[in-house]
């Protein structure tokens, strides 16, 4: 039918139900759901970001009165008398002013880290239990690795943490001990520094004083250092793992087979016994080119066992160079270590999708040395395993290389920095021959009288050691995981500290050495340019009592006690000090506590630049702490 013809005759329009009547009351019910759905629709717009977003605010400071301001892209409301940011990922920024309140703030979380560490620090220090999030908890002594798993709450506290936590971790890179001396220290330089920033006196000068003062400190503790002799090695490495004598013997065995000049690795035993073995190796002070060849992410490193080597003096530019070379290593089911001048990206990329795909046991690292002491160590590691080096010289490329040019070894360990190769033995007589020829080399060299290379000299003997001295393999072994786990970081401290005290020699431990350098403070104070700077070397001076102070304290004495002890035993004997292992006084070089000379320049030197960075701040950009209810999900009803 015609539409139009039905509008023009009702009698044939459809049957229709009546209209419902439309009430006054039934109007205002449906203003009433409209409102509340539109009020609905915007709470929920808002809070998932539906809402229009402002384009980025200025940062909003509010008076000088230590208020707080905010920066966000969205929306500012007041709150409370301060400008408060409702949107997500904002930062608030925290000023001194007159109360130093962000400082403080960091302080705080400076003295909770220090508190949580320093009950490990001196023989009687206790350990401190770690949660997992898998697997069972950590038993724990080492300080830096305490210092890493601790992360507060409030972000200024945090970010306190954050800073103290960087002299730690230097110090374990420099001198892979004193972590928990180096946080005592920067705590208490901090601790110091602030009651005197706080008076109102200038940071900067502050801080240039400190700066100097502890440049003239690591002068003076040069001249207190010492060589260490053969049985003093021992008595380090006894001392650095918390007195255990059992470690301290067995790292002295350990140099006694390779030398100082040798390198000692360390292993998961697979007994419960501590053993001690010696492969012929080589390290060098090169990593791995790209993170992806990490085989044990724990320690960030390759490890890989009975590994070919593929050792090229130049560039590889292309994959394609290189594929004969790689099909072979698949079909053979050995590792490779690649060992070249340089490599190109997509080289690289090759090698790490073939890695990450499971296909290829790979790891790829730069030739050490440059010009033609880097043909030497390559030719040098040729001979150790067995290898040839690839070179355009004798015309021998890489697309015609075959695998009988390949180097063998027992196992090779590639870490972000150091590469250790372990040969397989079978190189004796070649390794001998080669270690007489660069003898040569250096007796040539010593003829040219005044006229020799003090630094061709060492580099000439570098080689010798690396060819002679070999590898000591000290293999951990413990009854439970949670006791090998604390034993390990036990040897690897002990490890480090006969390393440092090798290198730069070794001063008295226990504290000692520190109260030491600050009876030299006086004398430096004077040479100063202005009483800020003076006060500088105050801070450092009572700074240095902290750490023997915190030592007799875990020993169940009183720090002050001790303190002035051992300050009148040291006007007579520069070595006087406290065991607090046997509770006595005397001379701690004869007592056998002993403190690598690098552990303790290392500690000075970093507590020194955080003290710095801490104590010339004076504003704090921080993340804001999110609203746990802005996070969950507004309930739906029905």
């Amino acid at each position: 039918p015609d539409p139009h013809t039905m509008r023009a005759d009702p009698a044939r329009r459809p049957l229709l139900p009546a209209p419902a009547r439309r009430t006054k009351s039934t109007r205002s019910w449906r203003m009433i759901t409209f409102a509340l759905a539109l009020a609905t629709f915007g709470t929920l717009a808002f809070r998932f970001g539906l809402a229009e977003r402002s384009v980025a605010a200025p940062a909003v400071v509010g008076p000088r009165t230590g208020s707080v301001g905010m920066v966000s892209r969205g929306g500012l409301s007041r709150s409370k008398g301060c400008i408060r940011d409702v949107s997500a990922g904002a930062k608030t920024l925290h000023f001194n002013h007159n109360d130093y309140q962000a400082l403080r703030q960091m302080l705080a979380g400076v003295e909770k880290l220090a508190t949580v560490v320093g009950v490990t620090l001196g023989p009687k220090g206790r350990n401190v239990v770690l949660e997992s999030g898998y697997g069972t908890p950590a038993i724990v002594n080492d300080g830096v690795t305490i210092a890493k798993q601790v992360d507060l709450e409030d972000p200024l506290e945090n970010m306190g943490c954050k800073l103290v936590r960087e002299a730690s971790t230097r110090t374990n890179d420099l001198a892979g001990d004193g972590t928990t001396t180096a946080i005592i220290l920067s705590h208490a330089m901090i601790s110091e520094g602030m009651k005197v920033v706080a008076s109102g006196v200038n940071p900067v000068q502050i801080v240039r004083g400190m700066e100097k003062t502890g440049r003239e400190l690591v002068k003076y503790l040069k001249e207190l250092s010492t060589d260490v002799s053969d049985e003093q090695i021992q008595e380090v490495a006894t001392i650095s793992a918390g007195g255990n004598t059992e470690i301290g013997q067995m790292i002295a065995g350990a140099y006694k087979e390779v030398g100082r000049q040798g390198v000692i690795t360390l292993e998961e035993g697979k007994s419960t016994e501590n053993n001690l073995r010696v492969i012929e190796g080589m390290q060098f002070d090169r990593g791995y080119i790209s993170p992806y060849f990490v085989t044990d992410t724990e320690r960030m490193s390759c490890t890989y066992q009975n590994a070919r080597l593929l050792l090229v003096d130049k560039k590889i530019n292309s994959a394609r160079e290189m594929i004969g070379i790689l099909e072979e290593t698949v079909k053979g089911g050995w590792p490779l270590l690649i060992m070249a001048e340089d490599i190109d990206q997509e080289v690289l990329s090759t090698l790490v999708l073939n890695k990450l795909r499971g296909g290829l046991k790979v790891c790829a690292v730069k030739a050490p040395g440059f010009g033609d002491r880097k043909s030497s160590y390559l030719e040098d590691i040729a001979i150790l395993t067995g290898g040839q080096v690839i070179k355009d010289e004798i015309g021998l490329t890489l697309e015609k290389a075959t695998v009988d040019i390949l180097g063998k070894t027992a196992s090779v360990d590639v870490a972000k920095e150091v590469t250790t190769i372990v040969g397989d033995g079978s190189t004796k007589e070649e390794v001998n021959a080669r270690i007489k020829q660069i003898e040569k080399l250096v007796a040539d060299e010593k003829t040219k009288g005044s006229s020799a290379s003090t630094y061709e000299l060492d580099k000439l003997n570098e080689r010798i050691a690396r060819l002679a001295g070999g590898v000591a393999v000290v293999e951990v072994g413990a009854t439970t995981e949670s006791e090998l786990k604390e034993k390990k970081l036990r040897v690897e401290d002990a490890l480090c500290a006969t390393k440092s005290a090798v290198e730069e020699g070794i001063v008295a431990g226990g504290g000692t050495t520190l109260l030491k350098l600050a009876e030299k403070i006086p004398e430096i104070r004077d040479s100063l340019e202005n009483t800020e700077q003076k006060m500088g070397a105050d801070i450092i001076e009572r700074a240095l009592k902290w750490p023997l102070r915190l030592i007799a304290s875990n020993a169940g004495e009183t720090g002050d006690v001790v303190i002035n002890g051992v300050v009148l035993g040291l006007k007579n004997d520069k070595n006087y000090g406290w065991n607090a292992a046997s509770g006595e006084y005397g001379n701690l070089l004869e007592m056998g506590v002993i403190d690598p000379t690098k552990v303790i320049r290392s500690v000075i030197e970093n507590g020194v630049s955080v003290a710095k960075t801490f104590l010339t701040s004076d504003a704090v950009v921080a993340e804001k702490p999110e609203d746990k209810e802005d996070d969950m999900m507004p309930a739906m009803g029905y």
